[in-house]
């Protein structure tokens, strides 16, 4: 009995299958048309206006998600810490970065929670309009910026807008409150940051020291000072102490 080639096998499959599709049901592709026609009522310019917006806010999405969460500050942080161990680029960016967005996910689990339940469902059952939906949407979000945005950094944005001073915090625009949450978490990580590092500072000097007591100046301090930062870092199990000193790091 001859073997049968693997490239011929191949063919003969997909020729199978090719003749068996047809034969059990109809194949429909679908039909898109994609143009750019003249808006000759306003309405029509209203249209194609708000797919236009609609575009935009999607293109700035990950920005937006990015800027409005807890990510720069837990990226910052988990950043610094890999830098004060000196283990070069372990652990790597993407794996900082995807334990930054799963964590984000994790803390704003409340928030998203009530945006859907107070403005994405209702508007996709009909119950509200989209501004309504919008108006609603964004208020939790507000809340959450609001308690992680310290009174200075506010009160600096505020002054730099020249509007009056808000009596309360509906009257903040949301224009205000985001650089003002920015700066503010920035502020907050580095502060984080600095603890975390202080640590591995000292025994950063301590093997210096020890180093140049012995004479051995020409030798690498830092290649000397990694065993014991990592041994250190290993005993007190660090990342669970940085994880969860960042997630209770945000005010509920």
């Amino acid at each position: 009995m001859k073997r049968v080639n693997r490239k011929n096998l191949g063919w003969i499959i997909a020729g199978f299958l090719l003749s068996i599709i047809p034969s059990q049901a109809a194949m429909t592709f679908p039909n898109i048309n994609i143009g750019v026609g003249t808006a000759n009522t306003p309405q029509d310019f209203t249209n194609g206006l708000q797919i236009l917006i609609w575009l935009t806010i999607l293109t700035l999405a990950p920005s937006i998600l990015l800027m409005t969460t807890s990510f720069i500050r837990l990226v910052v942080v988990l950043s610094l810490t890999r830098q004060a161990i000196g283990a070069g680029n372990l652990p790597p960016n993407q794996v900082i970065t995807s334990l930054a967005l799963i964590l984000t996910f994790f803390i704003m689990a409340p928030t998203f929670n009530e945006i859907n339940e107070n403005a994405l469902q209702p508007y996709l059952k009909n119950q509200i309009t989209q501004q309504t939906a919008l108006d609603r949407g964004i208020v939790p979000v507000r809340n959450f910026m609001f308690r992680q945005t310290h009174e200075k950094e506010l009160a600096l944005f505020v002054r730099m807008a020249k509007i009056e001073k808000p009596k309360n915090k509906d009257e903040v625009p949301t224009y205000v409150l985001l650089p003002s949450f920015i700066l503010s978490e920035l502020k907050t990580a580095f502060t984080i940051g600095f603890v975390v590092y202080l640590p591995f500072l000292v025994i950063d000097i301590v093997v210096s020291s020890v180093l140049v007591s012995m004479g051995m100046m020409f030798l690498p301090p830092t290649m000397i000072a990694l065993p014991f930062k990592l041994i250190m870092f290993v005993m007190v199990d660090g990342w669970y102490l940085v994880v969860k000193s960042l997630v209770e790091s945000f005010v509920r």
